[in-house]
């Protein structure tokens, strides 16, 4: 696994003539400490489109000062990424190849731009001597090596901050810079600068007089953003889910229902010929990525309700038996899961959803106006869960009542989603339904849980029973769920009346 580390600096215009202030005066830096000069060589590798750089990803070999390896940047905020090393080698690493696979795929990694750098170090400690932050003057030397042959040469002050150290700092540094005459960059990192300097003249005049006049956006130029969106987050959730960060599966699949549900959605808005294979495949995806998050939720749950029992109600090893279980069971997943990314299945379905959006299958309404087409689209999704809630109010509890209200749960998400989707063109009404569906999706996906967690305990307690423990733990959570179900049925017909009045058309149409 490669070594990680958060990296958050600040970068600054400076020349050739460009001294440091005395950064003492900083409040907190007892010392200045000059740590001589170093010479770096760095090859920047993307794909000939650029496909890394428009996520704003760096992927570099570099040669040189104490950190001679392969980096690789991912962003996390202005001025703060997560930084990636391997050490040096003729090839790229593996572990880093996977984290790129979702936007590489099969295209070939080029060497695109060569940065030479005559880095000036300075560190600033503090009373103790620890590190506070890295100050360096960087003179550099850009060679284009792909899509031209331009050069470029600049200098720029960068600060970055010590690991583990107090952002805040940095504020104080850049006060006492900009005090000095020297101010922030206008280029984000020196791959984005060296890019856009090298390019080739008629590029960048290009570029520099491109005009074009947006006329009114249609509901097909709206559905597409959104899926435009959706799919960038898979992309981009891609290489947290291979590097195990802390929400990224559950993240991933979200993107991928909420695409599947906007594609189903407005299908009177693109071709469903086109659309539907596309959406089997995202329910595919869904169902592997939600193989360890479901049995991450009912663990999380069964240990609730454990931990919310009094000692003396806890009989026989219950929470070893748990502990055992859970473990079986989710045994592997994540190994199926990166392996379910590395597989030729998923990346046909990430270069189908390109294709869908350079070429849209769309049908005659999608030139209506959002304001049309898009109350519509919504108003369907809510009327079939108006008829799935109807029809779980009308039976008795039991079995046929879990599934119907399993069904509007669905159908709840969906309308949800489908009101989420629309809300950047028709505004606060599709937000206000939106909260409303979500209050609607929690209650009956509460329910949904405790009926996956009866069925759990129920296969716990037999295990129990055979290997001679006492099962009454077990009965005993059985019975709360079944308890905590009871309730959330009862509050249904309250909490569907308040999420539909007034009226969901009313408010669309009003």
């Amino acid at each position: 696994m490669a070594d990680s580390k958060r990296e958050i600096e600040r970068k600054y215009e400076a020349t050739a003539e460009t001294r440091l202030p005395d950064l003492s005066r900083v409040a907190g830096v007892s010392a200045v400490v000059h740590r001589g000069v170093s010479e770096l060589d760095a090859v920047y590798y993307d794909t000939e489109d650029l496909r890394l750089v428009a996520g704003s990803l760096t992927l570099r070999r570099r040669t040189g000062g104490s950190d001679a390896g392969w980096h690789l940047k991912f962003p996390v905020a202005s001025g703060i990424r997560d930084e990636l090393q391997e050490p040096l080698s003729d090839t790229l690493p593996r572990s880093l190849a996977g984290l790129l696979r979702s936007r590489v795929r099969m295209s070939e990694l080029v060497p695109v731009v060569r940065l030479r750098t005559v880095r000036d170090v300075h560190h600033l400690l503090d009373s103790e001597g620890a590190l506070l932050a890295e100050v360096s003057i960087d003179t550099v030397r850009a060679e284009r090596l792909t899509g031209g042959s331009g050069t470029a040469a600049w200098t720029e002050i960068e600060v970055e901050l010590a690991d583990d150290g107090d952002p805040a700092f940095l504020d104080a540094v850049e006060r006492r810079l900009r005090k000095a005459g020297v101010h922030p960059s206008a280029s984000p990192s020196k791959l984005a600068r060296a890019l856009a300097e090298t390019a080739p003249e008629r590029k960048r005049k290009r570029d520099k007089g491109a005009r074009g006049k947006a006329g009114q956006p249609t509901a097909g130029d709206h559905v597409l953003a959104y899926i435009r969106h959706q799919t960038e987050a898979i992309v981009a959730l891609d290489p947290a889910v291979r590097r195990d960060l802390p929400d990224s599966v559950h993240q991933m699949r979200v993107a991928t229902r909420r695409l599947r549900s906007a594609l189903r959605t407005y299908r009177k808005i693109l071709d469903r010929s086109v659309t539907d294979p596309v959406g089997d495949e995202l329910k595919w995806l869904a169902a592997e990525l939600g193989i360890d998050r479901d049995q991450e939720v009912l663990d999380a749950r069964l240990r609730s309700g454990l931990a919310g029992l009094p000692r003396t109600l806890i009989l026989g090893p219950v929470r070893s038996r748990l502990r055992i279980w859970s473990v079986a069971r989710r045994g592997g997943s994540r190994h199926r899961t990166v392996a379910v990314l590395d597989g030729k299945r998923y990346l046909a379905l990430l270069e189908s959803l390109d294709a869908l959006l350079a070429g849209p299958p769309l049908l005659p309404a999608a030139s209506h106006t959002p304001e049309q087409a898009l109350p519509r689209a919504v108003l369907k999704e809510y009327e079939r869960l108006a008829t799935r809630v109807g029809r779980a109010l009308e039976l008795r509890p039991g079995h046929d009542r879990d599934l119907a209200m399993h069904d509007a749960r669905k159908a709840a998400k969906r309308a949800r989603y489908a009101a989420e989707a629309a809300r950047p063109a028709l505004g606060k009404p599709a937000e206000r339904i939106a909260k409303r569906m979500k209050a609607v999706q929690t209650l009956l996906g509460d329910h949904q849980d405790s009926v996956v967690a009866r069925d759990a305990l129920r296969t716990l307690a037999v295990q129990a029973h055979a290997a001679g423990e006492p099962a009454f733990t077990w009965g005993l959570l059985y019975g709360r769920e079944e308890a905590a179900a009871a309730g959330r049925e009862r509050e249904l017909p309250q909490v569907w009346e308040r999420a539909s009045r007034p009226r969901v058309r009313a408010a669309l149409e009003g």
